[in-house]
């Protein structure tokens, strides 16, 4: 597969998931969030954050160090 077909594929997921996104927010209409939503939205976003950052990280360490290479 070329990569300007790879791009392509890729960006027309993407625009199709924030069009998704958008068209639910909008059926939503007003829907009222407590405090204890907005915490757990935020605490939900903060922890997936941390998470793929440390997955990353370990990502990269495990490369860097040779764990990965195939004569061990």
């Amino acid at each position: 597969m070329n990569t300007r077909t790879l791009i392509a594929t890729l960006f027309a997921f993407l625009t199709l998931a924030g069009l998704m996104a958008w068209w639910v927010w909008k059926e939503l209409g007003d829907v009222a969030m407590s405090g204890h939503g907005y915490t757990a939205l935020i605490l939900g976003v903060v922890f997936s954050f941390v998470l793929g950052a440390g997955l990353m990280f370990l990502v990269f360490y495990s490369s860097r160090r040779g764990y990965d290479d195939v004569d061990r």
